[in-house]
């Protein structure tokens, strides 16, 4: 029988200080790493209008979106195979070659060099959302939505920190002799590669490596005693502690050291009704996200003068953005002390009424405001509460793939409902694109109230 995350590896008195470090590590470049996002995002579409023409400039942060979607398969690989500490700082360093590229491609006028670079940039996003899981593998159950969503929330640092940097960084590298609006991608490589170096450096022992060890050793402890002659005492080195990070572990199987690709993910996922659950509130969320978010600015210029926008755009999605971050915390408590499901629903009924308020606010941008905020608290919801039900529902060789299989999801359907909307705000316009939004969330609340059987292997919510 496989490994089941509901047994708690925090019940080894030596995890516990280990959680405690590795929750301070994520968190502090967590916030590095966001600055390091969203000062490059900040002015890219900026610089891809200088370079290729403002028709294309929007295409530059859909490239980083891909690319973090895309990049979620071969770092999830390096994460099940070797551990979150190299598959962190991997996607770290690929968003740092990312940013260098996109300073050279300024240097250079060169477009091809441009979307590449923003391709590789989405590697600092793909770390930062690959971040929130390493928080779970040696959480007690019921802390594990609050830690995830303590590392969520530190996002919020980076991201409403970095926009006030991106004009210092370019006044800064201007003296360097680079390029006007490439400074903000040279301060997003550095902070890339610190996070990259820190989690390198100290994220010892590895949270994932550990856990399974800790997997290992209950499993070897739980069968029964074999008949017939007595077993061999075992050399000391095979009774080294299960927690050491290095040295011989009684793994029973290669599957259970190494982990299993994507396609066996996707297998185990489709078999489980709670793993289902919380991939698509995952996907689903980020899909009316982007899709009613993206769409906004573009609203709002219908009512304002070009000089009046920007500001009330700034105001409007900062609102949002803390709506999607800041109350993470608060979504986690209740998460634990609910249940992953019914914060679920609470996340599809506040993303109705987002849709709802957003779409009937026309020129009330106050009543948008509201709305977008809304948004971003249903965002919140089924993010946190979908990545912890994931987590916890699989068998733990088979978690950091389908880790990786719902942020590939994630990332592909945020990157569909970007490029979709604009369309439909073209034929259609703004309500009916909100309209669209809410109907696209009624796969998953047909999901999430359909009955579960109590005996089900990966009941957790």
């Amino acid at each position: 029988m496989a490994t089941d995350l509901t047994t708690t590896p925090t019940a080894h008195p030596d995890v516990a200080p280990i959680q405690r470090r590795t929750l301070r590590l994520l968190f502090t470049t967590q916030i590095v790493g966001g600055i390091g996002v969203t000062i490059g995002i900040s002015v890219g579409a900026l610089l891809a209008a200088e370079i290729a023409g403002t028709a294309v400039a929007g295409l530059a942060q859909s490239a980083a979106v891909v690319g973090a979607a895309l990049l979620a398969v071969p770092v999830t690989r390096i994460i099940t195979g070797y551990g979150r500490r190299p598959g962190l700082a991997v996607a770290y360093v690929v968003g740092a070659l990312g940013g260098a590229l996109v300073v050279l491609a300024a240097a250079t006028r060169s477009v091809p060099l441009l979307f590449l670079g923003m391709l590789l940039f989405g590697g600092g996003s793909a770390a930062n959302l690959q971040a929130r899981y390493a928080a779970v593998d040696l959480a007690e159950p019921d802390r594990r939505a609050r830690q995830l969503s303590l590392i969520v929330w530190a996002t919020t640092i980076g991201a409403v920190a970095a926009p006030n940097f991106a004009a210092l960084a370019d006044r800064t590298t201007s003296g360097w002799g680079l390029p006007t609006l490439s400074g903000p991608f040279a301060f997003s490589a550095v902070a890339f590669v610190l996070a990259a170096g820190v989690l390198l450096l100290w994220l010892r022992p590895d949270p994932l490596l550990t856990a399974r060890r800790l997997a290992a050793a209950r499993a070897g402890a739980s069968e029964p005693p074999p008949s017939g002659p007595p077993p061999v005492p075992a050399e000391p080195a095979q009774a080294a502690s299960a927690l050491a990070p290095a040295g011989p572990v009684p793994v029973p199987a290669p599957s259970a050291r190494r982990g299993v690709g994507m396609r066996a993910a996707w297998s185990v996922v489709r078999a489980r009704p709670a793993a289902r659950l919380g991939v698509s509130a995952v996907a689903v969320g980020h899909l009316v996200m982007v899709a009613v978010m993206a769409m906004t600015p573009v609203h709002l210029r219908e009512y304002y003068a070009v000089d009046e926008v920007l500001p009330v755009v700034g105001l409007v999605l900062s609102l949002h953005i803390a709506g999607m971050y800041a109350l993470a915390p608060v979504v986690g408590w209740l998460a634990d002390r609910f249940g992953r499901r019914p914060v679920i629903l609470g996340g599809i009924a506040t993303l109705l009424a987002a849709c709802a308020v957003a779409g009937t606010a026309g020129h009330h941008t106050p009543r948008l405001t509201v709305g977008l905020i809304l948004l971003g608290l249903g965002w919140s919801a089924t993010m946190v509460a979908g990545s912890t039900l994931l987590s916890e529902s699989v068998p733990d060789d088979v978690r950091p793939s389908a880790q990786g299989l719902s942020d590939l999801l994630m990332g592909l359907a945020g990157a569909s409902a970007g490029a979709l909307s604009g369309f439909v705000m073209q034929l259609a316009g703004y309500p009916v694109l909100t309209l669209l939004a809410a109907v696209a969330v009624a796969p998953l609340l047909a999901l999430a109230l359909r009955p579960v059987p109590t005996s089900a292997p990966d009941r957790k919510d």
